[in-house]
């Protein structure tokens, strides 16, 4: 990436500024302005990840370059993060939206902006941009969303196909940290303590909040903006990665949407598509303000006549726990739902073939091992070591597996495959796991696609209902979209299991699913290509950024690695994830951040009772006045009638105790 020290604009930067709610609640935020440049649109930045020190040098390599190209930035703090007055008890509190409005309508009254704002971010910052278009502020103009999701439900790291995923409790573990981290005096003054000891009052584990609505009920559907796409209604620039659990959710806002919009998706993780681990990049800077410049400034730069989808067709690559590249080319859709794709439907017969054309119904049955899905990976990658799943083959020995005959001819594919199932199952409550893999003619399978459903929820997330043992029932597996080229020579594997774990939380008792071969079927969505349309699609420019702030990164202590370990004796199964550790120092504010964190997963083979979620992280920041540090520990464990959740956390400063507090609630299982 090429780092662009000169613009067309001299960049001054606020350090700090107050934006004023009118309930007098202050958020604190920093600001990018073009000097010279008179008033010009503003783009906001809304997250809670702490933009004094947190977000310190991410922000400065985006929002100093489309300030040097005559935009005003701006990154403010959520209420209740960072150096912004209150306390936050929610992600995606109608409160936090509330707030956001109101921060727009103080950006465009300033002597600095024109009167139009545009919304910017990845991940919480994508979620919120959309949720508070909808809400229409009048001087949003449009919304750029990388890496977020129209439905809190169905696609976000909580619930996945309506099973507890593994990020559930880890990822409000790792808010728990952040939430009690003090702001900074030279900042908010003398009130800050007074600030820190609320927060500490406050803070809550969030997941007693996310376990107490197991079903797609009032709760995830505030904030989701597919209950109704009409309320959005500026344009849209929707941004995300094949390698990033969110991709799903870009066609999805084509479709849904009535503005003007685009998709884009690319190799990516969880990332900005100018800053990788996964290559290529591309210059999206220039595409930001190609959108914007479009949108804000009234000029014909292009953009709206290129195609309303573009997208990385990804080629076939062996397993690999780790990817930094993925070789393929770009493709263009102009609508999605696209007119040049075309459902195959590819029956699972039995003898395990997966063939054009359905053979006669036959039964085979299923009942996965609890090892099945150890080697799964991330559910949202962000192009760590180990963060992919590995060769296939592994969890396949304890799956049920429908594998096709060698392809005669390249195959491409380019939406949601499908899995329709006829069934029955020996007990009320089951999961189902469904992987499409690209296999390699010397065996080695890499996985695709993956699809999970909790199949008390084969009638919608919304009413669960059990199954009937013995009942036949049907339901839909959708997998996640992807591009994808599978080679001549290779052959398609559909493979399906009761577990996948820890990706899922297990049903309560082994199940064991009877499927209908003949009667059950892959459909999967064939894109023929179009190279005369390929070639003429624009090239992205090389990636670029402004310059970083100062920042030096120490080696931090032994990091925890992705590592799966099996006691042949016991038949206690552990999964280990690293998370956040680090040690960064940050010159031009005289503070040091260190940060430690594990999640871990244990299981025994044969019982599902015994699923467990471990945490660990301790966050740490030293500035002049002391060394201000949180600690805690978590447990998720289950029985068959309720999940318990026990949390103990310690915060210090300069080594003592501050405060103190431990949880131990059970919430009830609803159909999980």
């Amino acid at each position: 990436m090429a780092v662009v020290a000169e613009f067309p604009f001299k960049v001054s930067v606020t350090e700090n500024l107050f934006v004023t709610l009118p309930d007098g609640t202050r958020l604190a935020a920093r600001l990018w302005r073009p000097e010279g440049a008179g008033r010009v649109p503003a783009i906001l930045e809304y997250l809670p990840y702490r933009k004094h020190d947190g977000t310190r040098s991410r922000d400065n390599d985006m929002h100093e370059y489309l300030a040097g190209h005559g935009y005003a930035c701006i990154r403010v703090d959520i209420r209740g993060t960072g150096e912004s007055d209150g306390t936050i008890a929610d992600e995606y509190a109608p409160q936090e939206q509330a707030d956001g409005c109101e921060v727009i309508a103080w950006i465009a009254a300033q002597d600095w902006c024109d009167g139009q704002v545009a919304m910017i971010g990845i991940s919480w910052g994508g979620f919120n941009g959309l949720q508070i278009a909808a809400r229409q502020p009048p001087a949003l103009r449009t919304v750029i969303t990388v890496g977020s999701t129209d439905d809190r439900y169905a696609t976000d790291i909580h619930w996945v196909g309506g099973c507890l995923s593994k990020d559930n409790f880890d990822w409000s573990a790792t808010m728990f940290a952040m939430n009690d981290l003090p702001p900074d005096p030279a900042i908010v003054g003398p009130r800050w303590r007074e600030i820190w000891q609320d927060r500490l009052r406050a803070n809550r584990p969030w997941i007693l909040t996310w376990l107490a609505h197991q079903r797609r009920d009032d709760y995830w559907k505030q904030g989701s903006v597919c209950e109704d796409f009409a309320r959005i209604r500026v344009p849209v620039y929707a941004v995300s990665g094949w390698a990033d659990n969110y991709s799903e959710s870009i066609p999805r806002l084509l479709a849904g949407l009535t503005v003007p919009c685009r998709g884009l998706i690319g190799p990516w993780a969880h990332s900005y598509p100018f800053d990788v681990a996964v290559a290529p990049a591309i210059g999206w800077l220039q595409e930001v303000l190609r959108w914007c410049d479009h949108w804000m400034k009234g000029r014909e730069t292009g953009i709206m006549d290129e195609p309303a989808l573009r997208v990385w067709m990804q080629e076939g690559v062996p397993p690999a726990t780790c990817y930094t590249e993925r070789p393929g080319r770009w493709i263009g859709e102009p609508s999605w739902p696209s007119p040049n794709i075309g459902m195959r439907r590819l029956a699972l017969n039995r003898g395990g073939a997966l063939a054009p054309l359905p053979a006669p119904p036959a039964e085979a049955r299923i009942c996965s091992p609890l090892t099945v899905g150890n080697g799964a990976g991330e559910v949202g990658r962000y192009g760590n070591d180990a963060d992919w799943p590995g060769d296939q083959r592994e969890d396949d020995g304890g799956s049920l597996v429908f594998v096709s005959d060698p392809l005669d001819e390249r195959l491409e594919i380019l939406g949601a495959p499908l899995v329709h199932l006829r069934f029955s199952s020996d007990k009320p409550l089951a999961l189902v796991s469904a992987r499409l893999n690209d296999v390699w003619p010397d065996g080695r399978s890499t996985r695709v696609g993956i699809g999970i459903l909790n199949l008390a929820h084969r009638g919608g997330h919304d009413q669960p209902r059990p199954l009937v043992p013995g009942e036949i029932a049907e339901a839909t597996v959708e997998m996640e979209d992807i591009a994808h080229a599978f080679a001549p020579g290779h052959r398609l594997a559909v493979s399906l299991s009761t577990a996948y774990w820890p990706i899922a939380w297990p049903s309560p008792e082994m199940a064991t699913l009877t499927i209908l071969t003949g009667d059950s079927a892959l459909s999967l969505p064939v894109r023929p290509p179009r190279p005369a349309e390929e070639a003429a699609l624009r090239p992205f420019d090389p990636p670029e950024s402004a310059p970083p702030t100062p920042m030096i990164h120490h080696p931090p202590p032994a990091r925890a690695r992705r590592t799966v370990t099996r006691d042949l004796l016991s038949g206690r199964i552990t999964v280990d994830f690293p998370r956040w550790t680090a040690i960064t120092e940050m010159p031009d504010i005289g503070q040091t951040h260190r940060g430690e964190g594990l999640a871990r997963y244990e299981i025994t083979e044969g019982d599902p009772l015994s699923a467990a979620t471990l945490t660990r992280f301790r966050a740490e920041i030293e500035r002049a006045d002391g060394v201000f540090a949180h600690e805690s520990e978590g447990r998720l464990t289950c029985d068959a009638t309720h999940f318990r959740v026990e949390m103990t956390l310690t915060a210090s400063e300069n080594g003592k105790p501050v405060y103190q507090r431990r949880w131990d609630e059970r919430i009830a299982r609803d159909h999980i």
